[in-house]
């Protein structure tokens, strides 16, 4: 496909196009689960045998599996997106327990509520970070001490907890993710030809897809935020709670690509 578009594009606009594709291909897993809940949702009829979360269950099972039969997720990359699916369940059952938001239709498969499926979405996060470091051949540099960036990783997630009760620490934590990773850069191959952004701005640009994403499937009634009775678009809290989130997946897929990451966290 490279040698294609070199051969009838201009080489900026070649790059542009590849680079476009490996995004695409990269979030294959989040995309393939997105389109389900849009084909689903206009289709499904609630006389029928198995129930539409049920189904979508055995959807992400199916897509999962057939990822790594294909060898488009590795063993050990599905090892850490289980553990990012673990994590986002537990947010939800607690979530779902404090009246954020609900799961309004039947099904069998669920957790204290919680329809087993959604841990996918969490994890269609990871495997997007996971695919996306390879497709594109990334580099971090330089990347701040492992134990820093897990120690992020832990303060964000807890703060979901525990803004239920005490005061909201995501402003303190979006400035500690500024001051970790401000120098931090990311090169990347396209085809031939690498280049690099910062990785603050790569957070910032993929929090936006997450949000565009996430009213997409609430458009679908999948799930109904507390209060909410018709659709209407998600604040920009919720794309601050997606961009934490983001480094709560990262700090994980980091585990099995150490070999990326700079000197600062690596010694030669």
């Amino acid at each position: 496909m490279g040698d294609w578009m070199r051969a009838r594009l201009p080489f900026a606009l070649a790059e542009f196009v590849m680079f476009v594709l490996k995004q695409g291909w990269a979030c294959l897993f989040g995309g393939l689960m997105l389109i389900l809940l849009i084909v689903t949702k206009l289709v499904w009829q609630s006389d029928w045998a198995l129930a539409r979360y049920d189904f979508l269950l055995v959807c992400a099972l199916a897509i999962q599996a057939l990822f790594l039969w294909l060898k488009l997720e590795s063993w050990r990359e599905a090892k850490v997106i289980l553990l990012f699916h673990v994590t986002g369940t537990i947010m939800e059952i607690f979530k779902l327990e404090m009246g954020s938001w609900s799961y309004p239709e039947p099904g069998v498969m669920k957790i204290a509520g919680v329809p087993l499926f959604s841990g996918f979405l969490y994890a269609s996060v990871g495997s997007y970070i996971a695919r996306v470091v390879r497709i594109f051949d990334m580099r971090f540099t330089p990347y701040p001490p492992e134990w820093t960036t897990w120690a992020l990783g832990l303060a964000i997630y807890l703060n979901f907890f525990w803004h239920h009760f005490g005061p909201d620490a995501r402003y303190v934590l979006m400035a500690a993710t500024i001051l970790l990773f401000w120098r931090t850069r990311i090169s990347f191959l396209v085809q031939d030809h690498r280049y690099a952004m910062p990785l603050l701005v790569a957070a910032c640009l993929s929090t936006v897809f997450l949000w565009i994403a996430e009213n997409i499937g609430t458009l679908t009634g999948t799930w109904v935020y507390a209060g909410n009775s018709v659709f209407h678009w998600t604040g920009i809290a919720k794309a601050g709670s997606w961009y934490l989130l983001l480094y709560v997946s990262l700090v994980q897929v980091m585990l099995v690509h150490r070999e990326r990451l700079g000197p600062n966290q690596k010694e030669e």
